[in-house]
Formats: C-alpha cells, structure tokens, sequence
C-alpha cells in the first residue's frame, strides 16, 4: 500500500493508505496553492477548484460534531499540538490510478479501547464525522466534476488499560469512494445498502486493509484475493521512499511508510503568491537542468549521518529557539536541493484584527527569527548536501472567538544566511533573496513599507 501522511502518536504502526506546515490557519479557510503541486493533472484540479476548496475548508470550520473535528496534514496530533498544525486538509491526490479529493483531519475524542471494539470505534467515526463530511463535498461539486472519487484520513485517540499499564495512542481510519458509491451511500434507506457500498469501497484501520461491518461487534474477515483485488498503482503514483525522519509538510515529500493517501508529486512550491513577487527567484535557488536529481533516498541518508547532531540540536532548540516538539529537525527536499526544515513558535500573541499578514511576517522576522539566524547557522551541519535552512514560524493570533495561529515559512541558502550572519547584506536584502511564504503561498515582503 501506498501511504500519504506521517501519523503522530504512540500506537504508530504502519498504516496501508499512502497520506505535508499546521489549526496553524484559521478554520476560516485555506486550501493548498497550487504552484506547490506539479503534477499536471492535480495542479489543474487544484487550479480550478481552489476558492470552492478554500470555501469548503470554512465551511467545515463552521459544522459541529459531537467531539471537536480539525482539518489537518498531520494525523494523530493530541489537542496540546493541534494548534500548531496544518489545517489544510484537502487536496487532490493520485491514489491506486484515480484522482482522489482527499480530506484528512483529526478527530479530538478518546475511545476506551476496553468497552468499544476496532469495528465498532470505526463504524462511529464513520457515522459521526465521514458522513456529514460526505454530504458537505457531495453537495459542493457537481457531478462531471474531474476527479474520481473521495478520500478521507481521520484521526482519533484510543485509551487502553491494564494492570501494568495506561496508554493512549492514535488510530486511523482511510476510507475511499467513488463518487457515485459516494451519493448511492447518502441516498441509501436502509444499512444493507450501505454495507454493499463500503464492501465495494476501500477501507484501511492504521494501514490494514479492513472490512467495516456496520451494526457489528467484529469487522468482516478481509481474504487476500480482495486485497490483491484492485489494488495496484499506476505508473504516476509515486512509489513509497524508504523511511526517515523528514517531516512531510505542506511542500514536501514524505519518507515514512507509516502515513496514509499518497501525493503524487509533493514538490514544494516554485511560484505563486498572494501578490506578485517584486524581486524574481534567487539563480540560487534554482536547479541546474545538467544536475543530479535529489531524491528523497538521498535525504533520508543525510538524516542518518547528522541524526545525532539533529538530536542535539532539537534538545536545545527546544530550550532556547521556541521549536515545537511535533515536528524535529529534518531534511527536505525543495527545488532539487536539500534543506534542514525547522519548525519554531514565536512566543508573541498577535492581534488578528489589527494585523496584515504581511505585518505579521515582518514582524515575525525582525522582532523573533532575524536576531536567533546566527545562533541557528552556527548549529546547521557541514555536510555541502545543504544547501540551507527551511524555517517555519508558527505566530499565535489571538481573534476575538478562539486562538489562532499562522506559518510563516523562510527558505534561504546557506550563502545568504552566512551573508546575513556577518552582517554583509541588510534585513531586506535577506528577505529578498530568499523565499517566504503564508501558509504556503508566496509573497513578496517590504520590511520598511509593512512597519
């Protein structure tokens, strides 16, 4: 099988369904940019599908559900991490050849493991959250909408206790439908039609295939010829690299076999932005079409050999850099070249009211990022693979109605960074040769213009 998401928690097996920085955006709504997406055929979904993704996300924001649901890309985040996590939990996939608008999203209940079996927490996670979930992104695309099916990843807790012992931990459930199984299901009177629908459909608890029963203790026994039966990946579907430690965010390409729906082409973004970028791409960033191609193989390998100087350095990081313990440092890859991916939270609370997202990335720079540079370059490896630091500030807004967050992502080169360091170039010719963007789109940053 081929997984799309890293899964947090500490049941993690290895999950069946191949599943990228951050409630860091508001439910109000964000969708994947497509300039992050290179597949032609997602780009273009995502392309003319991108406010109607946008209005979805807010609308899911606005339903309620019997436990609290969030839109994310990371799976299994407890509600401690939940606020520094990517909400944009849609996107079009490739998933086993079909086109897939994949939705994942955690689900904030705990299930005792003791009185409500597999089937059973299934099955109600199926009823109180996919269901309603269904019925919202059947009614917002028509029906010659170009994708095949609908695909969800949610996330919830499971308690288990025992004389010795009392863990929690997290547990999966993937669920695929084509999207006229999808509206047969909503249309059904009765749970035998139902039933015949999720038997045809594709169903996996943490990564193993599962045969949901509904209304019984125990799930349906799953053979190996249904397994084996439509299961095969086309040609675009990226084959699963081996396991690492590289996070998989919004822009990057996840190593760990252990997550569920599989982008088909999780490159970072090269373009796009909220406004047109007033100073182009710096040449270094750009890849030479003679060179090598870097392969997340080639990252996970970086990750093995500096993986005790990572080690350290998120210990400290977490001490003295404000990094958040759901995401350690790791190498990714953007643009054909390796980067350390670094994940902080600003201890300022701004006022989401009173604050323009480009105020609050100026800010963010000069007043939190800007004076802890020296101090982070003097801690990245010397290995000549990197190329630099890919950061991400995760800011607190504080809305009238609940907390809020929002990520900033600064990508620079070592050059530049050592530049900056030795005080060679200013702030903003920092920010123009690097490249920031909100919560996944680009922009073009003023430092003096936005202050």
């Amino acid at each position: 099988m081929y997984p799309l998401r890293r899964m947090r928690g500490r049941l993690s097996g290895k999950l069946p369904f191949p599943c990228s920085a951050q409630p860091i955006e508001s439910q109000r709504g964000r969708a994947v940019s497509p300039a992050e997406v290179k597949h032609p055929a997602l780009k273009s979904l995502e392309q003319t599908y991108f406010f109607k993704l946008v209005a979805l996300n807010r609308s899911i924001g606005e339903m309620e559900f019997p436990f609290p649901f969030v839109l994310s890309r990371y799976l299994g985040l407890d509600a401690k991490n939940s606020l520094g996590a990517d909400r944009r939990g849609l996107e079009f996939v490739m998933f086993h050849g079909r086109t897939i608008l994949k939705l994942s999203g955690n689900y904030n209940a705990a299930f005792n493991a003791d009185r409500m079996t597999e089937n059973q927490r299934a099955e109600r996670v199926l009823s109180e959250v996919i269901v309603p979930l269904l019925r919202l992104e059947s009614s917002s695309f028509p029906s010659e909408a170009n994708f095949a099916a609908y695909g969800f990843e949610i996330s919830w807790h499971v308690r288990r206790r025992s004389r010795s012992y009392d863990y929690e931990g997290a547990e999966i459930l993937t669920l695929v439908l084509n999207k006229d199984d999808a509206l047969t299901f909503l249309k059904a009177q009765g749970e035998s039609e139902r039933q015949e629908v999720l038997s045809r459909s594709e169903v996996y608890v943490n990564g193993k295939e599962f045969g949901l029963a509904l209304g019984e203790r125990d799930p349906f026994p799953v053979t190996e010829s249904e397994s084996a039966g439509a299961r095969t990946p086309d040609s675009e579907t990226i084959p699963p690299p081996r396991a690492g430690n590289s996070e998989n965010r919004v822009t990057r390409s996840n190593g760990d076999p252990r997550t569920e729906i599989r982008k088909a082409e999780p490159k970072p973004p090269e373009g796009g932005s909220l406004t047109p970028s007033a100073d182009p791409a710096p040449k270094a960033h750009q890849p030479d079409a003679a060179t090598r191609e870097v392969t997340q193989a080639d990252a996970d390998a970086l990750q093995k050999s500096c993986q005790k100087e990572l080690d350290a350095l998120a210990q400290e990081g977490a001490l003295k850099f404000g990094f958040v313990d759901y995401a350690p440092p790791s190498f990714v890859i953007f643009q054909n070249r390796i980067y350390l991916q670094l994940t902080m939270r600003s201890p300022k609370v701004f006022d989401r009211d009173a604050t323009s997202i480009y105020k609050l990335a100026a800010q963010s720079f000069d007043l939190f990022l800007a004076p802890l540079l020296k101090a982070l370059h003097d801690k990245l490896p010397h290995q000549p693979e990197i190329a630099g630091l890919d950061i991400t500030v995760v800011n607190q807004l504080n809305p009238k109605s609940a907390p809020l967050s929002e990520a900033l992502e600064f990508i620079c080169t070592r050059s530049e960074l050592r530049q900056f360091t030795d005080a060679a170039i200013t702030n903003q010719d920092f920010i123009n040769q690097s490249i920031v963007l909100v919560n996944g789109v680009r922009i073009s940053l003023d430092l003096q213009q936005v202050e």
